[in-house]
C-alpha cells in the first residue's frame, strides 16, 4: 500500500531523505550521554552473513559461502574454518594460512556480501513495532534510522514510553528513555545516535 501523503511516518521519512539531499552530516541529536557518538568498529562476521571468497589467480579457489549457525565456513581445500566473531580481514588472513598448505603464497580477500552481524554489530527493536527484528547496526545510525527500517509505530504503541537498553564498556546496563511518538511525529529533536548492541523495547499502549 502506497503511504499517504497525511501519513504522519511519511512525511518523517521525507523529511530525512531532504536533509541527506541537502548534505546535513547529521539529524539533530539529544543532549547528554545518549547523544555522544561512538567509535567507529570495524564489522565483526556473524551465523548468516554471506561472504565472498577471492584468491587472487587462483578462480577455482574463489567462492561466495553462507556463515553456517556454528559460525564455520566451507571452501575449496579448507573443510572448515571459523568465521564468526572475526573481521573480514582476519578471516581472509586465517585462509591464507590454511591454503598455503597447498597454494603457494595465496593471496585471499573476504568481502561480506549480505549481513546480519553478530550480536554485539545489531540493533534489536521488540515490541510495538511494525516488523520488530534485529537491524544490522552501521556507523552513524540514529534512533530514526532504526524506526525508518522497521517501518515505525503500530497503532497499538506507546511510543513515549520507549526505552534503550544499553551494555556501556564496564558491563552494567544502562536505560534510556526515548520519546518514540513525539519523534515520528516530526519532533527530530527527540533523535538520538544508537551504539552497536542496543535493543530499543517499545511497549503497547494501556489506553
Amino acid at each position: 500500500m502506497k503511504p499517504h501523503p497525511g501519513n504522519g511516518f511519511f512525511w518523517l521519512v521525507m523529511a530525512a531523505g531532504l536533509l541527506l539531499l541537502g548534505g546535513c552530516s547529521s539529524a539533530p541529536i539529544v543532549d547528554g550521554p545518549a547523544a555522544a557518538t561512538p567509535p567507529v568498529e570495524r564489522y565483526i562476521i556473524g551465523p548468516g552473513d554471506t561472504l565472498e571468497i577471492f584468491v587472487r589467480d587462483n578462480p577455482s579457489l574463489s567462492t561466495t559461502v553462507p556463515v553456517r549457525p556454528d559460525g564455520r565456513i566451507s571452501i575449496p581445500l579448507v573443510q572448515s574454518i571459523m568465521a564468526a566473531g572475526e573481521t573480514p580481514d582476519k578471516l581472509a588472513s586465517d585462509l591464507e594460512g590454511a591454503l598455503g598448505r597447498y597454494v603457494r603464497s595465496p593471496l585471499v580477500t573476504v568481502i561480506v556480501k549480505s549481513f546480519v552481524g553478530a550480536y554485539s554489530q545489531q540493533v534489536r527493536v521488540v515490541g510495538q513495532a511494525m516488523m520488530p527484528k534485529a537491524v544490522p547496526y552501521r556507523s552513524g545510525m540514529t534512533l530514526l534510522d532504526v524506526m525508518i527500517e522497521v517501518g515505525g509505530l503500530t497503532k497499538f504503541a506507546a511510543g513515549n514510553g520507549a526505552k534503550v537498553a544499553r551494555r556501556l564498556p564496564d558491563g552494567s546496563e544502562q536505560t534510556i528513555p526515548v520519546r518514540l511518538g513525539d519523534l515520528m511525529n516530526g519532533t527530530i529533536k527527540y533523535n538520538m545516535v544508537m551504539q552497536p548492541g542496543d535493543i530499543l523495547i517499545i511497549p503497547q499502549s494501556l489506553l
